[in-house]
């Protein structure tokens, strides 16, 4: 933390460039961001209302980050003067690197060039867009983005992706994440994946992390990332790509790095305690559910939903997962059965039909016997009616309040489940998880994203593994 803190909550940042450079500039005072920024251009006099230096020298003084979007030579250039004057920090734009080594002869030296052009001063990349610190307002960045500002006091996860593309789609989310920190870690030149995400977990701001990796830097500096996660309590997911041969050929020319054998890569993570996810949508969904629950206490979970329909869907999703809806006992089933009527049949998952619709009472003397069993993870299934076609959403939220009561009652996590992303819009989800409520989006997600936080409860409940470091595994190529 101490050697990236400069990077991560600067306050002054350095611009250099043409028409990126000025939505970096653009974006920071759009999100709101009260340093000094700095933009450095040799014949513009102003970008984006802020005044502009001519090189590293003008300078006020030496920024504690800089963004770099010349060209790959130049940007060589530039990063030598600004380690050179003291700077904290930069971020390599340009592409042109290592990853081109198959069909460009410079590209391998160029990025030698680059490290020790570098010395001590820390660079990200090159060929990434950069950092968001929606925490700060800070926007190294040169595109758009879908993110909002975090509130005084508010917390969320942060996200590191060797994709820059990836990145920007993750911002783009209508799911109610709250995200800390976006960040894109590129070819990892100098400053490893594993090291961005030690100094990110590090603010206390930041409640999760996610990671999206095409190839580990090291098994140390992954075993550091997780043993200080441990000690913080901040679960770590990872969307580690090189299944298929495609995918290790294309992570190759993409940043440069080895995908490696899937089955190891894996079982390193697994020892980790680092859930494993496959998909962007799980990954978010995660995510949501590691921010306001945290790690899960287990497997068990149940569900309720008004329609049968929902709740053969919920437990066929269940199939071939560790979580599940383990059966009720007799004197739990009789709890329920209490609050219902006699032609409602209690099981889980649960159909506790419509005959108490809108009726808040009777729904939370149903969920409030119902969440009583202990269960891990409580879910109940709403899809709510599309708002611009559909005014009248009373009886949802008639259901929301109850499940809210139940939930609280008997201090036990619970989410909503809507069996479509549409079905839950994201306005909805942001005041749900204000009453700590996760709102997850579709049902398969919302079961891999249970087994996954359930799947890290388990791991942080046995001692930190011994260090692999030594074994094969410390070979990259077999990562």
């Amino acid at each position: 933390m101490r050697r990236l803190k400069r990077l991560l909550c600067p306050k002054t940042i350095a611009v250099f460039g043409g028409r990126q450079a000025a939505a970096v500039v653009a974006q920071s005072i759009k999100m709101g961001f009260t340093g000094e920024i700095w933009p450095v251009h040799p014949s513009k006099d102003e970008v984006a209302g802020c005044k502009t230096y001519r090189s590293v020298a003008e300078l006020p003084d030496a920024p504690d980050a800089a963004w770099v979007g010349v060209n790959r030579h130049l940007t060589i250039e530039v990063i030598k003067q600004l380690a050179e004057r003291g700077a904290g920090s930069a971020i390599c734009y340009a592409s042109g690197f290592r990853e081109t080594e198959a069909y460009d002869e410079h590209g391998e030296r160029l990025q030698v060039e680059l490290v020790a052009a570098a010395g001590k001063m820390p660079i990200i990349g090159p060929n990434c867009y950069g950092l968001i610190n929606y925490a700060d307002g800070a926007l190294l960045w040169p595109d758009q983005h879908g993110g909002n500002r975090l509130g005084e006091g508010g917390r969320g996860v942060a996200i590191i992706t060797q994709s820059s593309a990836i990145a920007l789609s993750m911002s783009m989310q209508k799911r109610g994440l709250p995200i800390a920190f976006l960040m894109t870690a590129g070819n990892q030149a100098q400053t490893a994946l594993s090291e961005i995400a030690l100094g990110l977990i590090e603010d206390d701001r930041v409640t999760a992390l996610g990671l999206h990796i095409e190839g580990f830097d090291s098994v140390v500096g992954f075993e550091r990332l997780a043993t200080r996660a441990w000690e913080l309590k901040k679960p770590i997911i990872a969307m580690k790509v090189g299944r298929s041969e495609q995918a290790r050929q294309a992570t190759v020319s993409h940043t440069a790095s080895l995908a490696g054998a899937d089955a190891a890569s894996g079982a390193f993570l697994k020892r980790l305690g680092i859930a494993r996810i496959n998909s962007i949508p799980t990954f978010i969904e995660a995510l949501k559910l590691l921010h306001v629950t945290g790690p899960l206490s287990g497997y068990r979970l149940s569900s309720m939903s008004y329609s049968g329909g929902d709740a053969s869907i919920m437990a066929d999703s269940a199939e071939g997962h560790l979580v599940h809806f383990p059966s009720l006992t007799d004197q739990h089933r009789a709890h329920v059965k209490s609050t219902l009527g006699p032609l409602v049949a209690v099981a889980n998952p649960l159909d506790y039909n419509t005959f108490t619709w809108n009726n808040e009472p009777a729904l939370t003397a149903t969920f409030t016997a119902m969440v009583s069993g202990g269960f891990d993870l409580n879910m109940a299934v709403v899809d709510f009616p599309r708002p611009d076609r559909c005014p009248d959403a009373s009886a949802y939220w008639t259901i929301s309040r109850a499940f809210e009561t139940a939930l609280k009652t008997n201090k036990a996590p619970g989410a909503i489940v809507s069996s479509l992303p549409e079905n839950l819009p994201e306005e909805y989800a942001a005041g749900l998880m204000t009453r700590g409520i996760v709102p997850l989006f579709g049902i398969p997600e919302a079961m891999d994203a249970s087994e996954a936080a359930a799947f890290i409860g388990s791991a942080w409940r046995s001692p930190l593994p011994q260090c692999l470091s030594g074994n094969i595994l410390n070979h990259r190529n077999h990562l």
